[in-house]
């Protein structure tokens, strides 16, 4: 099923009642003054998978498709704590790890997260950090 036929875009002028906070909040609730209350919560302000995947789909449709992949990517990273997305990104620095730890890395994330995508973009990071020499080990 494509965007067009579940959700308008712009998103946040179509469909605020329908596309959800990753806290299941509903978007029309998500107001200045709710957030300055303090009620809102960390997974108020988070985007859901399902709102990235429409997001991905428009982007696609629209030929902007390195956009619905980034979007595409970003879905299936919610499923990912917080505390394995800073090793994730801690691990990509340039000089922090080596080839095989990222590997390593792409093989946990794919497997324990079921983030196929995130997983290649680190294998894919492997490849170019150990052809431009920025792993910590030149292996």
């Amino acid at each position: 099923m494509s965007a067009e036929n579940e959700s308008q875009y712009p998103l946040g002028e179509n469909d605020r009642d329908t596309i959800k906070a990753k806290s299941g909040r509903p978007l029309s609730e998500m107001t200045l003054d709710y957030v300055r209350t303090g009620d809102a919560r960390p997974d108020d302000l988070s985007a859901e998978a399902s709102t990235l995947i429409v997001q991905a789909e428009f982007a696609r449709q629209a030929g902007y498709l390195e956009l619905a992949e980034n979007l595409a990517r970003a879905a299936e990273m919610t499923r990912i704590p917080n505390d394995e997305i800073l090793e994730i990104y801690e691990a990509l620095r340039p000089g922090r790890s080596s080839y095989h730890q990222l590997l390593s890395l792409s093989q946990k994330i794919s497997s324990v997260y079921d983030a196929e995508r995130t997983g290649a973009y680190i294998r894919e990071a492997a490849e170019v950090y150990r052809d431009t020499g920025l792993l910590k080990y030149n292996v």
